[in-house]
């Protein structure tokens, strides 16, 4: 069976938005631990060695290399069970040495050991004087990474499950699609299914920081790795080093403050770019949404060995090349192509987003992504308490809001585990000032999450980078104001004013 998506992961789509422009949370526990002795945590130091090809490549070149480290399963227990993190390494090219830099690339759900290496060469200037490293969070890519369907279920059902369901039968459908999710994900976790939450995963970073002799936490977050970052912040406050958070999640928002969030988000960035190309953002919104209706009632034909596109694979065609402004002309050629009755383009699309390559194999981001963020969060909206909130999404955008209001109703629809917060803890009273940036096209996380962020974060901690630009994320999308700003402050300790803006 198929699965819906949240538009919130950052790792893979980096990938992915390359390919098109080439050819085409945690806030329960308190601060108990924050002054944890390092010694007394039993924690010991990383053994480096080669690195192998993962699922998702090859083995990276010379420079990188890779280990595991072993953390508790349940951190209430820290002396039973435990599960292995696979990391990656590459050490400071200067003689000017920080420390560590950790990296996590988000989703929840996206893979460290093989995003960092592709982006190596956005952070160069930051190796000159930190270790670059990242790691494969608890329950993805080799740490456990959760795969809960088959390709070829997955496949199967794109064309039977509507993420917009019109009828009581599409409704059943829809709904026993996203339990049967839920009992393949607690098939294949099995005892980590329960250990997976953002709160894990700041824990497991700080035994991270102390196994690679670092006394502070030095970090690069985007995208979910905000919110990590934001709960590592509340948890450890005074391990907090230098801190960047960009593409921030806003920590105020709950499930369906999250979906509005983004509903206003991509269509501001549909907006955008229909602007770009002459058109009134209004009407071609339009245009596209009843394009969307007629493909829901009559899928469109396809070159890809005889796959139809359904209105939510046209969806997710129109979400990927959002993420980038380079995208943008991929984009206008698909909707054109679809307006024509083609959807082999639109389809191209979907299937980079959902990291389907050429033999019919998916990754398994989205899995891990929807283990991940159905134990954190505790709201599961009914289908009747979503159906009420239709009106005020489909308001917010014709084209993204009907699929992001159902989305709220299936995601952690009959989840196997309770979720644990409303929204996440992020206050970090005491921590060294944390740099937080936000650009105000980001289509998956809307700018004023960073504010809001800023302020949660609390007085004196929070520092907001604005940048006026498109896509998701802002360092290295082509800002020199930003990436100086940022570096200057990763590299020489320069705190910006609050509320620079680099346009």
């Amino acid at each position: 069976m198929w699965q819906m998506t949240r538009f919130t992961r950052w790792a893979a789509l980096t990938a992915a938005a390359a390919l098109l422009t080439a050819g085409c949370s945690g806030g329960g526990p308190s601060k108990d631990d924050a002054g944890e002795d390092d010694k007394a945590s039993g924690a010991v130091a990383i053994d480096w060695g080669h690195c192998e090809a993962t699922e998702d490549g090859p083995a990276p070149g010379d420079e990188w290399r890779c280990a595991t480290l072993e953390v508790p399963l349940d951190w209430s227990k820290p002396d039973g069970e435990t599960i292995d993190l696979a990391l990656i390494r590459a050490e400071a090219t200067g003689d000017d040495r920080i420390g560590s830099l950790l990296f996590n690339f988000g989703g929840p759900g996206g893979s460290g050991v093989s995003t960092l290496p592709a982006y190596a060469d956005t952070a160069a200037d930051l190796r000159e004087r930190y270790d670059l490293v990242s790691w494969d969070p608890r329950g993805t890519g080799a740490s456990g990474g959760v795969r809960c369907r088959d390709d070829k279920a997955i496949e199967a059902a794109e064309s039977s499950v509507d993420w917009t369901p019109d009828t009581p039968a599409e409704e059943r459908v829809f709904l026993e699609d996203a339990a049967d999710f839920g009992k393949g994900c607690q098939k294949a976790a099995g005892k980590l299914m329960a250990h997976v939450s953002t709160t894990d995963t700041a824990r497991d970073m700080d035994r991270i920081r102390q196994a690679l002799g670092d006394d502070r936490m030095h970090y690069f977050g985007i995208s979910y790795g905000t919110e990590l970052g934001g709960v590592y912040a509340h948890l450890f406050p005074e391990k907090v080093g230098r801190m960047t958070l960009d593409a921030v999640v806003d920590p105020t928002a709950d499930a369906i403050g999250h979906a509005k969030n983004q509903t206003r988000g991509f269509q501001t960035a549909l907006d955008n770019y229909l602007r770009s190309t002459g058109r009134d953002p209004e009407q071609g919104s339009r245009e596209i949404a009843d394009m969307l209706d007629r493909v829901d009632a009559e899928p469109l034909p396809t070159s890809s060995s005889g796959r139809e596109l359904t209105q939510s694979l046209a969806i997710i065609g129109i979400v990927l090349p959002l993420y980038s402004e380079a995208s943008w002309p991929a984009l206008t050629s698909a909707l054109d192509a679809a307006q024509d009755g083609d959807g082999t383009e639109l389809l191209a699309l979907a299937d980079g987003y959902n990291e389907r390559d050429a033999s019919g194999g998916y990754g398994t981001t989205t899995h891990a992504q929807r283990v991940i963020s159905c134990l954190d969060d505790k709201q599961r909206p009914t289908v009747e308490e979503t159906k009420k909130l239709l009106p005020e999404f489909e308001k917010l955008s014709p084209v993204f809001g009907p699929f992001l209001g159902w989305d709220t109703a299936g995601w952690c629809h009959d989840w196997p585990v309770p979720g644990q917060f409303e929204t996440p803890e992020v206050s970090a009273p005491g921590a060294e000032p944390i740099l937080v940036v936000g650009n105000t096209g980001d289509p998956a996380t809307p700018y004023e999450g960073a504010r809001r962020m800023a302020d949660e974060l609390g007085e004196g901690v929070g520092v907001v980078l604005t940048w006026k630009g498109e896509g998701h994320g802002a360092y290295g999308s082509g800002s020199d104001c930003v990436d100086s700003t940022v570096n200057a402050y990763l590299l020489e300790g320069t705190v910006p004013q609050d509320g620079k803006v680099c346009s």
